[in-house]
């Protein structure tokens, strides 16, 4: 990442099931769409009002974009990061364009109103599991707690 960069997060539904397509010298590239929609609650009414939906374009890259892929659908609730581009071109009647686009940095699902399973990836042939997990140490003899006491 670059200094200046422009970093945003956006949560909204993935509004159609990510795209997954390859460079020719075989890079993974999955794009996909979230939407986004704020909403507010009218007072007067008493009912919750939706603005208006945001469509963000969003490109993952090679093990993400894999990940993507086998992982998230059509509807899902997510939460991507990433750095904000914008794409210029001219049309072939000479006139300029311009897109706003989200290169994907992490995403995951939003567990607001979902629960998920998740499965670590073995990487560079290093097994995971509890045996090698960092996390997973055991407590020096004698210390920590005793009973149903957590160890802190």
């Amino acid at each position: 990442m670059s200094v200046g960069e422009t970093t945003i997060t956006i949560v909204g539904n993935l509004a159609g099931d990510p795209e997954l397509r390859f460079t020719t010298s075989g890079a993974a590239i999955a794009k996909f769409s979230v939407a986004s929609t704020p909403r507010s609650y009218d007072k007067t009414t008493g009912q919750w009002q939706d603005g208006t939906a945001m469509f963000l374009r969003c490109t993952a890259w090679r093990d993400l974009a894999n990940h993507v892929a086998e992982s998230l659908t059509k509807g899902m609730r997510v939460v991507v990061t990433g750095r904000l581009r914008q794409h210029n071109w001219k049309t072939d009647q000479g006139e300029n364009r311009s897109m706003l686009a989200l290169e994907v940095d992490d995403i995951g699902p939003s567990l607001r109103f979902a629960t998920a399973k998740v499965d670590r990836v073995q990487r560079n042939g290093a097994a995971t599991g509890p045996a090698t997990d960092a996390w997973n140490t055991a407590a020096p003899a004698g210390a920590g707690a005793t009973g149903d006491e957590p160890p802190f």
